[in-house]
C-alpha cells in the first residue's frame, strides 16, 4: 500500500480484536482501509468514498472542539473527512497537515461542496445560526455544537429553516454517548430499578476559567449546567417543569464576571420525578462527573472515570488515582460516539439522536434557572418560554 499512497496515513482505530480501521488519502482521493487481523492474516480494503458509500463530512472550525471532531471522523469506517474550514490559516493548516485533508478559509465553500453530505459546526456560538441556515439551504445534514444559540428567537428561526428544507439537525450533547450514561439509560428502560423516583447529578470542573471567558460565556447555566439539564431529561424521559436554584460566587473569576461558580438546582419533572444537579467551577480532585438514579426497586450509580482504575492497598491504607482532569479526556469516547451516530444518521436517514428540541430545551431551562437564582424562588419553565 505504501508505494501507491501519496500522503501519510491520517489515523488508525483499533476495532476490538478484529482489526484496524485506517483512513488515508491517495492521489487526492480518500480511502478507507480495514486491515482484519486473524490467524491467516487476511486483509480487506474498501474503495473510495464514492464506490464504498462513505459519507462525506466537512468540519467548520479548527479550534479545540473542531480538531476533536475531525479526529473522530478520520477514524470512522464509512466516513470521509473531505474538508475543514477556519478563518485563521495557522489553525486550518495545522488540521490540514495532521489529517491530510483540504482546508479553506471560506466556510461557504465547504457548505456548498457537492462531496459533502454532512457538516459539523464547531465554530464560535455567534456563527452557529447563520451556518445552520446556510446548510439547510444547501441540503446538508448538520451536527452543531451546543448551543444552537443562546437566543430562543434565533433558535426558532433555525428550526424553521431546518423543517422547511427537510435536513436533519443533531445537537452536540455528547454526554448521551458516554458509556456510563448510556448504561444507566438502558437499565432504566429495561426496568432494572423499577419506577424512577429521584436522581442526583454532580458536575464539577477542575478549575474556573478566566474572568474574560466567563463574561462572554452566557453564565454558568448556559455554559456549564446545560449539559446536566439535558442529562436529567435523558435519564428520566421527561421534560422539566420547574427549577429552584441556590448559588454563590466564591472565587474571584466568577465574582469579577458577575456570575455564579457553585450552584445546586432542584428540578421537578413533568412525570413526577425530581432531583438535584450540583455544579461547581472548581473541584480539587479533578473533573467530577457522577450520577445516581433512585428507583422503587434499586439504585443506579455512575462514578468518575480515571486514566487507570488501579487501587493500592497496603498497611498505610487504600488509595487510588484521581479522575480525569480535562473534559476532552473524560469524554473522548463520547465525542467519538456522537460522530459515529451523526454519520449513521446520514447513512440510514434516521431521526437525530439528539434533536433541535433537545437543544432548545436546554436554553429554556437555563433561562428559568437564571431567573430562579436572581429572584430566589421556584420558576416554572412556562414562565420563560
Amino acid at each position: 500500500l505504501k508505494k501507491n499512497i501519496d500522503h501519510e496515513v491520517c489515523s488508525a482505530r483499533l476495532s476490538g480484536f478484529g482489526g484496524v480501521g485506517v483512513n488515508v488519502r491517495a492521489s487526492g482521493h480518500a480511502l478507507n482501509v480495514r486491515l482484519d487481523v486473524s490467524t491467516d492474516l487476511r486483509s480487506t480494503v474498501s474503495m473510495s468514498a464514492a464506490e464504498s458509500g462513505s459519507v462525506g463530512i466537512g468540519v467548520i472550525g479548527c479550534g479545540r472542539i473542531g480538531v476533536v471532531h475531525a479526529s473522530a471522523i478520520s477514524s470512522l469506517m464509512g466516513a470521509d473527512l473531505v474538508m475543514v474550514t477556519d478563518p485563521f490559516e495557522s489553525a486550518g493548516k495545522k488540521v490540514e497537515e495532521s489529517f491530510g485533508v483540504e482546508w479553506t478559509p471560506d466556510w461557504t465553500k465547504l457548505v456548498n461542496d457537492p462531496r459533502i453530505k454532512g457538516v459539523v459546526i464547531g465554530s464560535p456560538t455567534p456563527y452557529h445560526a447563520e451556518q445552520i441556515i446556510a446548510c439547510a439551504e444547501a441540503g446538508k445534514d448538520v451536527f452543531c455544537e451546543k448551543p444552537i444559540s443562546n437566543d430562543l428567537k434565533v433558535i426558532d428561526e433555525c428550526i424553521a429553516a431546518v423543517e422547511k428544507s427537510g435536513i436533519k439537525l443533531m445537537v452536540g450533547f455528547q454526554r448521551r454517548f458516554d458509556s456510563n450514561f448510556l448504561t444507566i439509560k438502558s437499565k432504566i428502560e429495561a426496568g432494572d430499578i423499577g419506577q424512577v423516583r429521584m436522581f442526583q447529578i454532580i458536575s464539577r470542573d477542575p478549575a474556573p476559567p478566566p474572568k474574560e471567558y466567563l463574561e462572554k460565556s452566557g453564565g454558568i447555566f448556559l455554559d456549564m449546567a446545560s449539559h446536566d439539564f439535558d442529562m436529567a431529561r435523558f435519564v428520566t424521559s421527561s421534560e422539566i417543569d420547574e427549577v429552584y436554584v441556590c448559588g454563590a460566587a466564591f472565587d474571584p473569576e466568577a465574582q469579577g464576571a458577575n456570575d455564579l461558580d457553585s450552584v445546586i438546582t432542584t428540578l421537578k419533572m413533568k412525570n413526577g420525578t425530581f432531583g438535584t444537579i450540583q455544579n461547581s467551577r472548581r473541584c480539587a480532585l479533578g473533573y467530577d462527573q457522577r450520577i445516581e438514579v433512585f428507583g422503587s426497586d434499586g439504585i443506579l450509580t455512575g462514578n468518575n472515570k480515571a486514566p487507570d482504575t488501579v487501587i493500592l492497598s497496603n498497611s498505610s491504607g487504600v488509595s487510588a488515582g484521581l479522575p480525569y482532569s480535562f473534559f476532552m479526556d473524560r469524554y473522548a469516547e463520547a465525542y467519538s460516539g456522537a460522530m459515529a451516530a451523526f454519520v449513521d444518521m446520514i447513512r440510514k436517514g434516521t431521526p437525530p439522536p439528539v434533536s433541535y428540541i433537545d437543544g432548545r430545551m436546554s436554553i429554556v431551562v437555563a433561562r428559568a434557572a437564571n431567573l430562579s437564582a436572581k429572584e430566589g424562588r421556584p420558576v416554572k419553565l412556562s414562565e420563560v418560554e
